[in-house]
């Protein structure tokens, strides 16, 4: 009940107020955000080193949402991926400014949609849904089927789709479940899978292999497995276990809150070596906050890798490694509950799954023979190869055949040209439970 009377309250005060998109700074740090809004620095003593780290996990170029009374800041959102962001949020009362971490309120929207071609594929996917994000994924998914580039006049392009919606507009990447593109007088079809992986009917092939021994007299002929070339990033220590893996939304032991965990965790003995994950330039080697002791290395091709946690650090900035060279030692520096190495990939600045890239190998292994005359036991491999029906895939089918005879009124996101939002305007944003919660927080 108290919190209806306060919301009440304070929703009264904040008649004036609005919310608005925009976008954060090339350049700009946090710090440089709160001086450029008035807002004291002795904020930032406030931050516990553990949040502090996050702080780094801000992107140029990343919306995010203010609310202001006039120029004076009320409250700030800033994602720090999909699932959490950074709260700025200032006490109507004492005119002071909180911080704290919570996670993003969204939902899921599923919808299927019916697009004729008048212009262009993404054009006219934009015109219909105001999403301009599903015209590029539904391309990427039918790369090599199908050249959207010559799609004619009339030709439809049915979909359905998942996609995450915060306060009316898209947020994180869509999820294409199947799509149909229909072009003088043939449909070409495509399922995703579970694992994210396109195929142009309602079944997939998997593919299984056995292994086996078997005995060979005289002169024999074997198959054995030639050297494979090195995958492009080796492992950053050997002989540990994982304590704590990627994710955008973990419970966290000590301060039992959720908090982002973008990288992995491997428990050792304090000073087991560190090793660079590939040749590369080190472009920071020192204390970083809450990550104590972290030496970060460019590897080129727009990877970086962070090591975090030291209890040494074994290069200086500036230097380039080998692959495998001993950058650092593991220990228990900064926030950290044990000795361990917190380890960080980066691509184009955005933090990766590192187990999703760590051991891959570009080139499958080649295949020789060797003949004995001997007496011996000989390895034999059998690759089996079924098919097993796509999860929905048969039932979507329908449904994107029957959405072509009959199309269905598309979901309307908002336009991106619109860039602020009215606190009272409940009606054309039923999903602004988050900007609404800002006045009982």
């Amino acid at each position: 009940m108290w919190r209806v009377v306060v919301f009440c309250l304070l929703f009264v005060l904040l008649q004036g107020a609005e919310v608005r998109q925009t976008v954060w700074k090339k350049g700009e740090t946090f710090s440089d955000y709160l001086q450029r809004n008035g807002i004291s620095l002795e904020l930032l003593k406030s931050i516990s080193g553990e949040d502090a780290k996050y702080l780094s996990e801000i992107q140029a170029g990343e919306p995010f949402y203010e609310m202001r009374e006039g120029t004076t800041l009320l409250q700030s959102l800033i994602p720090i991926g999909e699932e959490m962001q950074i709260q700025l949020s200032r006490d109507l009362r004492s005119g002071r400014y909180r911080f704290d971490i919570i996670p993003i309120v969204y939902r899921v929207v599923e919808d299927r949609a019916v697009v004729e071609i008048r212009k262009s594929c993404s054009a006219d996917i934009d015109r219909v849904t105001h999403n301009p994000r599903l015209g590029f994924l539904l391309k990427y998914l039918y790369k090599g089927a199908v050249d959207f580039r010559k799609l004619r006049r009339g030709d439809k392009v049915a979909f359905a789709y998942r996609q995450k919606s915060r306060l009316g507009r898209p947020w994180g990447q869509a999820e294409i479940r199947g799509a149909v593109v229909e072009s003088r007088m043939k449909r070409r079809f495509i399922f995703v899978d579970e694992e994210g992986n396109a195929w142009n009917d309602v079944v997939k092939k998997v593919r299984s292999t056995r292994k086996g021994k078997r005995e060979v007299l005289k002169t024999v002929t074997r198959t054995v497995r030639s050297s494979v070339r090195q995958s492009r990033f080796v492992m950053p220590i050997r002989g540990a276990r994982i304590t704590s893996r990627f994710s955008y939304k973990r419970w966290h032991p000590i301060l039992h809150r959720y908090r982002p965990h973008l990288g992995v965790d491997w428990g050792a003995k304090r000073g087991t070596p560190l090793y660079a994950i590939a040749k590369g330039r080190v472009i920071y080697a020192g204390w970083m906050r809450g990550y104590g002791k972290v030496v970060k290395i460019d590897h080129g091709g727009g990877f970086v890798s962070l090591y975090a946690h030291q209890s040494r650090i074994k290069v200086r900035r500036g230097r380039y490694v080998k692959r495998g060279e001993v950058i650092g030692f593991v220990g228990s520096t900064g926030r950290s509950t044990g000795p361990h190495v917190h380890f960080g990939l980066y691509k184009n600045g955005r933090a990766v799954n590192p187990l999703h890239y760590l051991g891959k190998s570009a080139k499958a292994p080649t295949l020789r023979k060797i003949t004995r005359h001997l007496k011996m036991m000989e390895e034999y491999t059998v690759v089996q190869t079924k098919t097993v029906p796509i999860k929905g895939a048969k039932r979507l089918k329908e449904q994107l055949v029957s959405a072509l005879e009959n199309p269905p009124k598309a979901y309307q996101w908002e336009p991106y040209k619109r860039s602020v939002i009215r606190l009272r305007d409940k009606k054309r944003y039923p999903d602004n439970e988050e900007v609404q919660s800002w006045a009982v927080k």
